[in-house]
C-alpha cells in the first residue's frame, strides 16, 4: 500500500532527457522581486512603481520549496541554489537554508544574489549550511554601477557584501558574476580582475545573452569570451584548466603566476547546452527546463490539491523524460527570429 506523502526510494536509475542529460541541478526563484532595475534583466521601463508582483501567497512557502527539493533529489539532483529576483528580499531566508541543508542527497547549497543586503546576511547564512554565495557585479565604476542597477544601487554597499561574505568563510568559496556589453562595461574588466586577483574570490564573465523579452538584445553587443580572455592575458598571463565536474557551464583559466583563477561564460559563442543538468523553479511554482523557456509546469497546484509524493515525483520526472530543450544551440539556426521567453527575474539566472 502506497502511504501519502511517503518518502520514495532514490534510484541510480535517473531520468535523463532525450538528449541524454540528467537532472543533478536545481535552480529556485524565492523571489520574483528585486531591489535592482538592471536594463537586462528588469527595466524601470516595464517594471515601475506599478509593475504587479506575486502576492505572498502566490508564492511557494518554505514548506512546499523544502518537500519539492526533497522529491527532486530522489531523481537525482545534488546541487541547490536559491535565486531570484533577489533572494534577500525573502524573510527568514537563512531558515530555509537550514531546511534544505538537512535534506538527503544535497551535496551543494548555494546563493546568487545582487549583494547589496549580503553584508547584514553572510554570517547567518553561512552558520545556516550554504556553502557558497555568488554575487553579481558588474563594473567597480560608482557611477555606471549605479546606472547598470537601473538608479536603485550603491557600489560601497555591495562591495560590503562581498567582504562579509569572505570573512564568513563559505566552504565552497565566493564568486563575482559579471555581465559584459560593448561599449557599456567592457573596458572595466580588466579593473574586476585586478581588484580581487589574489583574494580567492573567483571572477566570472558572462556573455551578454537574450534572456527574456524586455532588454533589448542585440547581437552586436555581445563581447566574445575569446576576446577578454585575450586582453586579460596580455596582462596576467593565463593558463587553460579543466572543468571541476561534467557540465560546468564556466571555463575555467588559472594566471599562471598563482594569483587564483578567472571563469568565463560563454552562451552566445560557444554554447554549453550539450552538458545542461539544470531545472529552475519559479517562486510561484512552476518548474522550467531551460532559462530561455516559453512555459512551464504547474507543481504549486500539485501541491496545494493534496499530491501524493508518488505524483508528485512522477510529474518531475515525465517533465524531465520529455525535456529536448538546447536554446542557445538553436539560436544561430532561427537567423534572429525570437520566441517570447520567460523573465530572467522570474526564474533566476
Amino acid at each position: 500500500m502506497t502511504l501519502l506523502n511517503a518518502q520514495p526510494e532514490a534510484s541510480t536509475a535517473w531520468p535523463l532527457d532525450r538528449h541524454g542529460r540528467p537532472m543533478h541541478d536545481l535552480r529556485i526563484s524565492v523571489m520574483d522581486r528585486c531591489n535592482f532595475r538592471c536594463p537586462y534583466c528588469m527595466p524601470e521601463s516595464t517594471y515601475g512603481e506599478h509593475f504587479t508582483f506575486l502576492r505572498n501567497d502566490e508564492r511557494l512557502n518554505f514548506d512546499e520549496i523544502e518537500r519539492l527539493c526533497r522529491l527532486a533529489a530522489t531523481l537525482g539532483v545534488s546541487k541547490l541554489r536559491l535565486t531570484g529576483g533577489e533572494p534577500l528580499l525573502r524573510p527568514q531566508l537563512a531558515e530555509l537554508v537550514t531546511r534544505l541543508r538537512r535534506l538527503d542527497g544535497i551535496t551543494d547549497l548555494a546563493m546568487t544574489t545582487n549583494g547589496v543586503l549580503l553584508a547584514r546576511h553572510a554570517r547567518e547564512l553561512r552558520e545556516a549550511g550554504l556553502d557558497r554565495i555568488t554575487v553579481s557585479l558588474d563594473t567597480l565604476d560608482p557611477a555606471l554601477f549605479h546606472r547598470m542597477s537601473g538608479g536603485r544601487g550603491a557600489l560601497d554597499d555591495v562591495m560590503a557584501g562581498i567582504e562579509a561574505a569572505r570573512e564568513a568563510g563559505f566552504p565552497h568559496g565566493v564568486k563575482l558574476n559579471t555581465v559584459v556589453q560593448r561599449d557599456v562595461n567592457e573596458h572595466t574588466v580588466t579593473d574586476l580582475v585586478e581588484r580581487f586577483r589574489g583574494t580567492g574570490i573567483v571572477v566570472r564573465f558572462i556573455e551578454y545573452m537574450d534572456v527574456g523579452n524586455h532588454n533589448a538584445w542585440r547581437a552586436d553587443d555581445v563581447v566574445p569570451s575569446q576576446v577578454l580572455i585575450e586582453r586579460i592575458h596580455a596582462r596576467w598571463p593565463l593558463q587553460a584548466i579543466p572543468p571541476k565536474y561534467p557540465g560546468e557551464v564556466a571555463t575555467r583559466y588559472r594566471f599562471v603566476d598563482g594569483a587564483g583563477e578567472i571563469g568565463m561564460i560563454s552562451s552566445i559563442s560557444q554554447p554549453f547546452c550539450g552538458g545542461c543538468s539544470r531545472a529552475r523553479l519559479s517562486s510561484e511554482g512552476r518548474l522550467y527546463t531551460c532559462l530561455f523557456a516559453t512555459g512551464g509546469t504547474d507543481l504549486r497546484g500539485l501541491l496545494r490539491d493534496g499530491a501524493s509524493d508518488e505524483t508528485i515525483v512522477d510529474c518531475l520526472r515525465e517533465v524531465w523524460l520529455r525535456r529536448s530543450d538546447r536554446y542557445s544551440e538553436e539560436r544561430a539556426e532561427r537567423h534572429g527570429r525570437r520566441k517570447h521567453k520567460i523573465e530572467m527575474h522570474y526564474i533566476g539566472g
